[in-house]
């Protein structure tokens, strides 16, 4: 659960807190994303090509999030729900207007109908989009978790603006801390949690935590 990584970290944090510190991650995080973006373009480019031809549609959709400051942005991910009959009309990606997100999800969420598509948000290959936001500065690799603005408002509550006083990652505490098995509650707390203790020793723990959740699969819906 998300309080037992929490408790794990509960240590005084190493002093991550200056403007040079935050400065040189994110430089070093949009190097990587760009290096990563050029690694993983083959395997991107093939579950794009895969996605036009399953789903019969434009391979990306982009989701409202509410970003630093409350700016509203776009995350965009590979497309892994699809109907019998393609839906949007648009050749390359469809920004959808409003989506509701599951209060919980399973594993085996019914409207991914495609293995293919299940295996893409297993080991996340559909958030691989989201690399160029990081290179672009909108979103950051780790951070709390872009949310909408129903669930900020819903979830969040007071602890809205100090979560969003940060750029929101593509990953975060709840990567690492069970991922759609959490509850809105744990989300939350470990997004506070986070924001309050950012440390090189923190980052890094997310960061290798991260990769070994991607790579298990674990947890993912």
């Amino acid at each position: 659960m998300g309080l037992t990584v929490a408790a794990k970290l509960s240590s005084p944090p190493i002093d991550g807190g200056s403007s040079a510190w935050h400065f040189s991650i994110s430089i070093a995080e949009r190097a990587t994303a760009f290096l990563l973006l050029v690694l993983l373009s083959p395997a991107l480019l093939l579950a794009v090509a895969v996605t036009i031809v399953l789903s019969r549609d434009c391979p990306f959709v982009s989701h409202a999030r509410v970003g630093r400051y409350g700016r509203p942005i776009r995350v965009v991910k590979l497309r892994t729900m699809w109907g019998a009959t393609p839906l949007s009309g648009r050749w390359l990606i469809e920004h959808l207007a409003h989506v509701e997100v599951p209060e919980t999800k399973t594993r085996n969420d019914p409207r991914v109908t495609s293995a293919f598509a299940a295996f893409c948000r297993r080991h996340s290959i559909d958030e691989l989009p989201q690399l160029w936001q990081i290179v672009a500065g909108e979103l950051a690799l780790v951070g709390p978790r872009p949310l909408t603005a129903d669930e900020l408002e819903k979830h969040y509550g007071s602890s809205a603006a100090e979560v969003l006083s940060v750029t929101p990652g593509i990953t975060g505490l709840w990567q690492i801390a069970g991922r759609n098995n959490l509850t809105y509650r744990q989300r939350r707390l470990l997004d506070v949690f986070l924001v309050r203790n950012w440390s090189p020793r923190l980052y890094l723990f997310i960061v290798t935590g991260t990769v070994r959740a991607i790579l298990s699969g674990s947890n993912a819906a």
